[in-house]
Formats: C-alpha cells, structure tokens, sequence
C-alpha cells in the first residue's frame, strides 16, 4: 500500500506530531482546571505565541515577513475555533475523555469530507461510521458512576469539526512555513475579534498567574506551533486517508499521559468506548491492499 511506505524519518515525524497533539489536551486541561486561567487567556496566548515562533520560522527561511491579508481565513477561521471549543470545552472535561471525543468527531468529519468529494461509500465505511458514533453514545449516554457536560462535548465536538476542515485545508499545502504561518495570523485576527466582542458583552474577567501562562505559551510555542509546522509538511506527503488513521493513536497517548501527569482514572467505561470509537473508525478507513 503506498501510504503506508514511510521512511524512517517520515515515521519519527509523525510520531513527534501525535505526541504534541496529545500533549495540548493535557497542558490544557492542567493549566485550566487550576482556575487560575480562564479559557480564552489561554486560547490567545497559545495562539499569539505559536503565531511569533511560526513567523521566525518563516523569516529565517524567507528572509521577510510577507503575509497577504487577502486569502487564507477560512483556515485561520478554523484553526480559531478548533482552539477557542477546545480551552472552553476542558473547564468542564476530563484531559483523556475530552481528546477521545475530539479526534472520533475529527475523524468522522473527515469521512464525512471525502464523501463530499465524491469519495465512494462502501460497506464498510456505513458500518464503521455506525459503530463509531455507537461509541460515542455510549460514551456519552447518563450512568450512575459516570457523568460528562453535554454543553462542554458540544463544544468539543465543534472543536474536532474546526480541526478536521483545518487538516482538510493542510493537505493543499505546497509551502509548509507560509501556510502554517498565515493560518495563525488569520486565527490570531480572529481571536482579537473574539476578545473584543467578549469584552463589549461579557466584561473583562480575563486571568492569568505565571504558571498557567508558561503552560499556554509552552502549547502555543512548542507543541502547536510545531506540531502543526510539522503536520502541514507532512500532510502532502500522504493520503488524507492515512492522515485520519494516524490520529487514531492521538487520544491512546493523550489517556496515557493524563493518568501519569493529571492522575485521571481509566474507567471501564472510557475504555469500551474508546475500543469500540477506534475500531468503528478503522473499519470506516480500511481498506484492502493488492498484492
């Protein structure tokens, strides 16, 4: 199968962007269940701060800072709400549920995409959204020993729906640095807009201690900025199909690393779910290889 024929260095790529992806749930969910951070302080200083680091990126290899204001916003749009439902959603969200629910939604966006793209729907594609979505309510459905903010899954499902057409867009990138770089100038546009409008309705209740702020800056700065550097370079160098399966693995590392560093428990149910999610997903994905 040709998607699957990585090198090494192509492999240890993608591996480092999972593992930054993953990480952004848990310096989320860390820096904001202390309350010492609101959410949208910690969505513009992981934003401003990966759009700094990815316009040094860009003026090191191009020697200039041009950035057009004319095109790219769909992009910064969605980058923006990815990252604003993502921080609201992690008020009231487990680090590992909430990257669970995030990247199925991803995924089955992404189906949903290539369907419209003319994609063919085969069998074991209507099977495997089914099953996916059977997990989700499981997930999701009320029990005794298990709760979860329906408020807060919605708008983590619109943060997975931001990603996933964000991803979508990546995979037409011809120039990694100036894509990335003007994705997050755009969202940056967005999220000033966003605070503008919060400050004229809401009023100013923005906080921020050091500690959380070296959080949101360590994920805009490190884990975002070059994760989704890295992300839009090797998207066009795979299909979008193997693009979704890779992410699959996603919310196994970002559950892993919440029970060592948020103590967070692996509840049998989180874990029925997530087979059944990521097994509903790979049959939706599989597909046979000629010999």
């Amino acid at each position: 199968m040709k998607s699957l024929n990585f090198d090494l260095k192509l492999i240890v790529l993608i591996f480092i962007v999972l593992l930054f992806f993953a990480s952004n749930s848990i310096l989320a969910r860390m820096a904001i269940a202390t309350q010492n951070i609101d959410a949208f302080s910690f969505t513009f200083l992981r934003i401003v701060s990966a759009m700094l680091v990815l316009f040094v990126i860009f003026f090191y290899k191009n020697k200039n800072l041009k950035i057009s204001l004319k095109t790219n916003y769909l992009s910064g749009f969605m980058f923006f709400l990815y990252a604003i439902c993502f921080s609201y959603s992690y008020i009231n969200m487990l680090a590992g549920i909430g990257t669970l629910i995030l990247f199925a939604v991803v995924q089955l966006t992404m189906i949903i995409l290539a369907l419209f793209f003319n994609e063919k729907l085969t069998f074991n594609k209507i099977i495997g959204i089914n099953i996916a979505f059977g997990g989700l309510i499981y997930l999701l459905y009320p029990k005794n020993d298990f709760t979860i903010s329906y408020f807060h899954t919605f708008l983590m499902f619109l943060s997975g729906i931001g990603w996933a057409v964000f991803s979508v867009l990546g995979k037409k990138s011809k120039n990694a640095t100036l894509n990335a770089t003007d994705s997050f100038f755009k969202a940056t546009i967005f999220t000033i807009i966003f605070a503008i409008f919060y400050l004229v309705f809401v009023g100013n209740d923005f906080k921020v201690d050091f500690a959380t702020s070296i959080m949101a800056i360590t994920s805009g700065s490190i884990t975002t900025a070059f994760g989704v550097f890295l992300w839009y370079a090797i998207l066009p160098r795979i299909e979008i199909v193997t693009a979704s399966i890779v992410q699959l693995i996603v919310p196994i590392i970002a559950i892993f690393l919440s029970i060592i560093f948020l103590n967070e428990r692996l509840t049998l149910e989180l874990c029925i779910s997530s087979f059944i999610i990521l097994f509903g997903i790979f049959l939706a994905l599989y597909k046979k290889t000629k010999v």
